[in-house]
């Protein structure tokens, strides 16, 4: 159990224990199904904690230069790079720190193939593909949806690859089970199956969330067992974000207010969802409270609001079962994925801070912000 009173409030607490959890099973799985099974940093870069994860796991994925930086000086080791765009003027650094490049398009291919790659250390080229299939109902995440930014549709593919054209990267899912991956993979073989020949390694993309009570590892393992089977040659990728850290934590706040307006009680709390924990506006993502029930029936029931000025700075409606008074902790849970990494300073709100809960027991405070944090970012 953790003893808040050891930690700063507002602050993003993760437990070493529940992380081990999460990192043992996903390790199980890469060895039970021959794959290889990588870190995604657009979900978590908290990047104290790798020494943990690589007990566990060799490699992390990269969206940009900055994640590809952290995966070589921080993690120790070359990055998995994908980007739907790169620059010529950071694409040497982005060569420098990885193992493997993926391309969005033909054109970024050629661009940088030709100019650069080709003479270059060995870094393994891929292409991201589009199987115009995806069970994602939120389209704001949908990567597949009709006129996607991402990948290359089969009917553009040519009957050749091009010449170092080494692997397909593939990315349809979002916090999906295994059964949604076995309808993906039947699409993927159909469209792209000709191909396979030509490619060493299939990325299979993130979004598996495999450490989530309910899904079914088995049939996963069972899944991946079975396309090896049917191409031995290939190199199997999977690259979740949220599976390595869901439920490993939690983001802790108090309230410092509650107005009423019109029959509606708010408990105005000294965090902010548009500046912490912007999936509960933009998915709509929706954590739990410790201690309260979803929903507007009961006796003390207040609406939930963040502190800063955006009008819409607040999340649904929650049940006590006491009335709330000022410097009551509310305790989100399960805020350690797509968190810290999409988090802001608008409105130069403090930001939480980020700490450990440590296998003995120990508050470890990896991170707290001060004012020069927010200066810096504005100068």
């Amino acid at each position: 159990m953790i003893d808040f009173n050891q930690f700063p409030n507002p602050c993003y607490i993760m437990e070493e224990d529940l992380l081990r959890k999460n990192l043992k099973l996903i390790s199980s799985v890469a060895d039970r199904a021959g794959v290889e099974i990588i870190l995604a940093f657009k979900s978590f870069a908290m990047w104290r904690s790798f020494p943990i994860f690589r007990e566990y796991i060799a490699h992390s994925t990269a969206s940009s230069l900055y994640e590809a930086r952290l995966a070589l000086e921080e993690f120790g080791s070359l990055a998995h790079t994908y980007s739907p765009a790169y620059t010529k003027e950071d694409f040497p650094e982005i060569m420098r720190c990885s193992s493997h490049i993926t391309f969005n398009s033909f054109s970024q291919y050629e661009r940088f193939y030709a100019d650069t790659l080709k003479n270059s250390h060995p870094i393994s080229c891929g292409i991201r593909i589009n199987p115009e299939y995806s069970e994602v109902e939120t389209d704001l995440y949908n990567p597949c949806a009709p006129g996607t930014r991402f990948g290359i549709t089969a009917d553009l593919l040519p009957s050749q690859l091009p010449a170092g054209v080494e692997g397909f990267h593939c990315h349809c899912h979002c916090e999906s089970s295994s059964y949604e991956l076995e309808r993906t993979l039947q699409q993927i073989e159909e469209k792209f199956g000709a191909w396979f020949s030509q490619i060493k390694w299939l990325n299979l993309g993130g979004g598996h969330l495999m450490t989530r009570a309910d899904y079914d590892v088995d049939h996963l393992v069972e899944l991946l067992e079975a396309l090896r089977s049917r191409y031995p040659h290939l190199n199997i990728i999977l690259e979740p974000g949220s599976a390595f850290t869901w439920q490993t934590g939690v983001l802790t706040s108090e309230v410092v207010d509650i107005v009423e307006s019109r029959g509606i009680k708010t408990a105005i709390l000294n965090v902010s969802f548009t500046c912490h924990m912007p999936d509960c506006l933009e998915m709509p993502y929706q954590p739990t409270v410790q201690g309260a029930e979803k929903g507007n029936e009961g006796k003390f029931v207040y609406r939930l609001g963040g502190n800063s000025c955006l009008s819409g700075d607040f999340m649904g409606m929650w049940s006590f079962d006491h009335e709330l008074q000022i410097g009551d902790r509310i305790i989100f849970e399960d805020m350690i994925h797509y968190t810290m990494v999409k988090t802001n300073m608008f409105n130069g709100i403090h930001h939480p801070a980020i700490a450990l809960w440590s296998l003995d027991e120990k508050p470890v405070i990896y991170k707290k912000f001060l004012y020069e944090d927010y200066r810096g970012r504005m100068s």
